[in-house]
């Protein structure tokens, strides 16, 4: 953990239990094509803005105690309670609701925002024979579990339903609603708008996706292939695409809380040429993991083109000579971080404005290396159509130091404002989710070192003099700042402030140079 001050020590952070959750695909005939009901969830919501997904949400205590009140509803289905989630989510995100024949039917608006407004009136519409539960059968298509850099994770089941030629459409709900439109998609055209990035599916969503189309390839039509998928629902492991052409391994690593991985990421596709990016594996676990995709990108026919590090602390570069056993490539890195390499090879130095091209399945993607060097001297971030893989240039979840021993606030600071600049779709972070909304995280991160900097400067002008006064001055709206890490982080300002002109520094004393 390069990034704190010596002697400082933070708690290891912990992985997240799984709550469970429900999803439903509902699926048609129209004529004679199979399609799937997604929603768009609106640009608002914390979680994958602007993404299309399946209706369903996480189970609630109010669908639990319905169940141990009620043990006889949904009992012939694969987990009651889980069914109680979907029925009620379906009638509150769509108006969906069973019709008592194994298909569904609209109910009425009244119902609907009934249950929005009180989760326990879904109990109370079942008990008053308003709303129907018999005969629901759906099929389970897959079990997946979210990975361990979230926060807040589920294992969530999905599960099928046709409505086969019936003709009724979703309502949302009046007010605020997790969606703002719908489409009945084709399978293979909803993977090829993904594939094309022009739509976004949630992680967990595209392999699923993914498994459909290959099961209408074998099976025909879309009702065998859902058939085929029930006999033997997907569940465990499952490769985690975060957009076309960038997955992540979430690896074990000693990192910074809350962190608990590290994001190593591959570029290109299967049987294309590969890019591996931040290989962090050092534990025996780690490697492992690491191991077994290595296994897997080899199976599909692919090259290691190269292994890229963004930066050179130690949370992102793994035990290489052990790397080294599992698979032969160059190193690419700037030069700061190349000098901390001890493996020689034919590396290879990267600098601003480089660039590499990955060629697979017909097609070629370009990745851009731009310099950010603010949290660390030498650090990379690669640009691409999908996004950029940023580093430890921002995280969804926690925060960002700059060291203020080699770290530089004002790099950092201009680092952000060039990626905004960019306007990437998605930022792939060294470490948690990727940001669906890049635009918004960088704002509040530009905002807040921002501030921080000008309330130093504003310290220092009030004729604070030695760093500790200027600290918790600068600090008074963060009065549960780790008081080590206040230190040091107003060092780092104080430092830009000093390369920029604005402060000096004389006898051991702060100024500002008027």
């Amino acid at each position: 953990m390069d990034e704190l001050p010596e002697g400082v020590e933070l708690p290891r952070a912990n992985v997240a239990i799984p709550r469970p959750s429900a999803s439903m695909i509902v699926s048609r005939m129209n004529e004679n094509i199979g399609e799937i009901l997604l929603c768009h969830r609106v640009s608002e919501v914390p979680s994958f803005p602007d993404f299309w997904a399946f209706p369903g949400g996480g189970v609630s205590r109010t669908d639990r105690k319905l169940s141990e009140e009620n043990p006889d509803w949904l009992a012939n289905t694969y987990d009651p309670v889980n069914s109680i989630t979907l029925l009620r989510e379906l009638v509150e995100e769509i108006g969906f609701s069973p019709d008592g024949s194994g298909s569904l039917e609209l109910v009425d608006e009244e119902i609907q925002e009934k249950i929005c407004q009180d989760k326990m009136e879904w109990g109370n519409y079942v008990k008053k024979g308003k709303l129907k539960i018999g005969n629901f059968s759906p099929q389970i298509i897959a079990v997946r579990t979210m990975p361990p850099f979230a926060p807040v994770r589920f294992t969530n089941t999905f599960h099928h339903l046709s409505i086969r030629d019936s003709k009724i459409e979703p309502r949302f709900p009046k007010g605020i609603s997790e969606f703002d439109e719908y489409k009945w998609w084709n399978p293979e055209l909803l993977l090829q708008s993904w594939l094309s990035n022009e739509v976004r599916l949630p992680p967990p969503q595209v392999t699923l996706v993914r498994d459909i189309c290959q099961a209408i390839k074998e099976n025909g039509d879309l009702i065998s292939a859902f058939d085929e998928l029930s006999k033997r629902p997907s569940e465990g492991y499952h490769i985690l695409e975060f957009a076309p052409g960038v997955e992540c391994i979430p690896l074990p690593t000693q990192t910074l809380p809350p962190a608990t991985h590290t994001n190593c990421y591959v570029l290109g596709v299967a049987g294309g040429e590969r890019v591996i990016i931040d290989p962090a594996a050092k534990s025996d676990e780690a490697l492992e993991i690491l191991s077994r995709k290595i296994t897997e990108i080899i199976s599909t026919g692919s090259e290691i083109k190269a292994t890229i590090f963004t930066h050179k602390h130690q949370d992102h570069i793994g035990n290489l000579e052990e790397i080294n056993k599992l698979y032969k490539a160059p190193i690419w890195a700037s030069k700061e971080t190349l000098d901390t390499i001890t493996i020689l090879g034919n590396n290879k130095l990267l600098k601003e404005n480089d660039s590499f091209i990955l060629n697979g399945n017909g097609s070629s993607v370009c990745w851009n290396v731009i310099e950010t060097p603010g949290h660390c001297p030498g650090h990379i971030c690669l640009v691409g159509d999908a996004g950029i893989i940023s580093g430890d240039n921002v995280a969804v979840i926690g925060t960002i130091l700059v060291p203020s021993g080699d770290g530089d606030m004002n790099e950092y600071i201009e680092g952000l404002r060039r990626i905004k600049n960019i306007n990437p779709p998605l930022l792939f972070p060294g470490h948690g989710p990727f940001s669906a909304n890049p635009e918004k995280l960088l704002d509040r991160y530009i905002r807040h070192r921002s501030n921080r900097h000008k309330l130093v400067l504003e310290a220092v002008k009030n004729n604070l003099t030695d760093l500790e006064s200027i600290a918790k001055k600068s600090y008074e709206d963060t009065p549960k700042a780790h008081p080590r890490l206040m230190i040091d982080q107003t060092l780092s300002h104080l430092k830009g402030h000093i390369k920029s002109g604005k402060i000096g520094f004389n006898n051991g004393k702060y100024s500002f140079n008027e």
